[in-house]
């Protein structure tokens, strides 16, 4: 579909203006995926039936892991995995502060504390090195975060926690087929969480899913996200049909057969997604590069990210309207620009709760107050792609202008 776009003054010299905005993310929906939901909605099964199962199988394969279990929420996925690793009152966790505060929420769930270590500068990713630092008699775990889909550094964080007997959970959750050293994210940590939130790679509407190699883990997952009921129903179907046992405190976070049909349908274009998503990235680079007062995102080598997010810096001393003039004029043009994330320690409640942390990790606070993130979607034209680099380019030169 071609963007409309209102011309009315261009030729006076004025600025072409969207009559639709493009947001940073957005889902794509294909009569396939639709056809998918509608055969669930006319089946016996709505919830926890068999496109459940069939979808935790494909995920499971798709990264080669041994095990997937669905959850409601990429949210809900994150606070199963703290929970399956065991985590309670006193039990630590060293986490990223530059990230959605769901990750370090899900330790608090269950009693535990996240203890925030900084980030390296260019992958904006947790630094092993600050990780040692932070590491305590207390920590039980690490929660890397693949930040805009670029894996962590996998092998360092993977050895330290060997070394020192904890367990990783990596939040993937905006890096589903993501690859590090050429391995498939999601089979390497001992459990590894995604999301399928709309403006993910693929969606349920809301869901998330664990991967993991460790049965119990597999065990501990399913219970949880079904009441912490030892049983799902149809295991209970061998014994008395009303039997079964809570033997934990768990939550209904169970994903539907609606949500998993449409994640199959989706699951089948991942590759083509990731590869758009890659197109549009390389696009952008290629031009950010020349430009001074724009630092792309930063891509290791052996690293092949899933580009969830294209997080770009910004040269304040070259914009003396800083960001927000720039976010302000990109806004006004109807594109759809983010800033991925607010620091998790310097929320209001993580202050009243925790201290006042500000300041403490100098690389992840001085990253945000640069971090703007442009739109990047599978389902992006190549015209909208051409309007949001000729946006940036005449946002920039706003800003690089006093009076404006």
């Amino acid at each position: 579909m071609t963007p409309r776009i209102l011309a009315a003054g261009a030729a006076a010299g004025r600025r072409l203006v969207r009559t639709r905005p493009i947001p940073y993310g957005r889902h794509l929906i294909t009569e396939e995926d639709i056809e998918a939901v509608v055969e669930v909605l006319r089946s016996e099964w709505l919830t926890t039936g068999p496109k459940v199962a069939a979808f935790e199988e494909a995920v499971a394969a798709s990264v080669g892991a041994r095990y997937a279990v669905s959850f409601s929420s990429g949210t809900a996925a994150l606070h199963g995995a703290v929970f399956a690793a065991g985590l309670g009152p006193g039990d630590e966790a060293v986490t990223s502060p530059l990230t959605f505060c769901a990750t370090a929420n899900c330790l608090l769930y269950q009693g535990a504390v996240p203890v925030f270590a900084d980030v390296l500068p260019d992958t904006l990713t947790l630094d092993p090195a600050e990780i040692r630092r932070r590491v305590t008699p207390r920590t039980k775990a690490i929660l890397p975060v693949d930040y805009a889909g670029h894996p962590a550094d996998l092998d360092d964080i993977l050895a330290l926690a060997e070394a020192r007997g904890l367990i990783v959970i990596e939040d993937a959750c905006q890096a589903l087929g993501a690859r590090f050293r050429d391995r498939r994210i999601g089979a390497l940590s001992h459990m590894t969480v995604f999301s399928f939130h709309p403006v993910k790679h693929i969606t349920t509407g809301e869901g998330g899913m664990v991967t993991t190699n460790y049965p119990e883990f597999a065990r501990r997952l399913r219970m949880f996200r079904n009441h912490g009921i030892a049983q799902d129903p149809h295991e209970r179907s061998t014994r008395e049909p009303w039997h079964y046992e809570m033997v934990a405190l768990g939550y209904n976070y169970r994903l539907s057969d609606i949500g998993c049909a449409l994640g199959l349908s989706q699951l089948k274009r991942l590759e083509a997604n990731i590869a758009r998503r890659r197109a549009i990235a390389e696009r952008y680079t290629a031009v950010w590069q020349g430009l001074p007062c724009i630092r792309p995102p930063t891509v290791r080598a052996g690293v092949s990210p899933a580009w969830h997010l294209y997080p770009i810096r910004l040269d304040l001393a070259a914009l003396p309207q800083g960001r927000a003039g720039v976010f302000r004029a990109l806004r006004e043009a109807q594109i759809g620009v983010a800033v991925h994330h607010i620091p998790v320690h310097t929320h209001p409640y993580y202050r009243q709760r925790f201290g006042d942390q500000r300041g403490a990790y100098p690389v992840a606070e001085g990253a945000y107050e640069e971090l703007l993130t442009l739109p990047i979607f599978h389902a992006m034209t190549d015209e909208e792609v051409s309007e949001v680099l000729a946006a940036v380019e005449d946002a920039l030169r706003r800003a690089s202008h006093p009076e404006g």
